[in-house]
């Protein structure tokens, strides 16, 4: 792909701003309006140098047929978080987990939609290791984005850390007194009990992925 002019650019950008912020593509005449282009004819020319180019997908004689492609389309619709390692959705056990966000750089990376990902920027995968919360659609295997809190409310799923053993787990939240319950969701299994300052808060669940062969 060769590099774009500035006013190719502002029209990739404003295709893909239009498309997000109203939810279909915008009409040759819109990007004539939008961008301040002189014509519809130079609009129709520049289309072509993208759709040339892999920057876009046009469908000729459909009023809204345009859609982003290549690096532009991923630019957008995707984002890469951190794999930051293994979470027990079992019995808690020990996990590295980043205690700076300028250490993440050197870990592995997940592609994930935006959609999944949201507006954060503190957000980390973990792989899912155990079957505690298989009742919640969580298995073996799965990655479950999360977001870096050190706060959750009762009944949401949290990943927490148990000191002084250093041991990390997935459950569902309750603080009830001076001690805090982590409640799987496995009806096979039993919550764990353990006085509320030995729980650290690490992150609370946004979403699951599931890679399906």
């Amino acid at each position: 792909m060769k590099k774009l002019s500035d006013r190719q650019q502002e029209i990739l950008d404003f295709i893909g701003s239009f498309h997000e912020e109203n939810g279909y593509p915008p009409t040759v005449r819109d990007i004539q309006q939008g961008c301040g282009v002189s014509s519809t004819s130079v609009v129709a020319y520049n289309l072509e140098v993208l759709k040339k180019e892999g920057y876009l997908d046009r469908i000729v004689g459909v009023s809204r047929g345009l859609r982003l492609a290549g690096p532009s389309a991923r630019r957008r619709d995707t984002v890469s978080v951190p794999l930051l390692g293994a979470i027990a959705a079992g019995a808690p056990f020990p996990l590295p987990v980043a205690e700076s966000w300028s250490d993440v750089q050197d870990k592995d990376m997940v592609d994930l939609p935006q959609a999944i990902v949201g507006p954060s920027e503190k957000v980390y995968a973990l792989r899912v290791k155990g079957d505690s919360m298989i009742d919640a659609l969580i298995g073996d295997g799965d990655l479950v984005i999360m977001e870096q809190t050190d706060h959750v409310g009762n009944g949401q799923m949290a990943a927490v850390r148990i000191t002084p053993d250093e041991e990390t787990t997935l459950k569902f939240f309750f603080a009830e007194g001076a001690i805090v319950r982590l409640q799987p969701a496995n009806s096979q299994m039993q919550p764990i009990f353990v006085p509320a300052g030995r729980v650290q808060v690490l992150s609370r669940l946004v979403a699951v992925w599931r890679y399906l062969g």
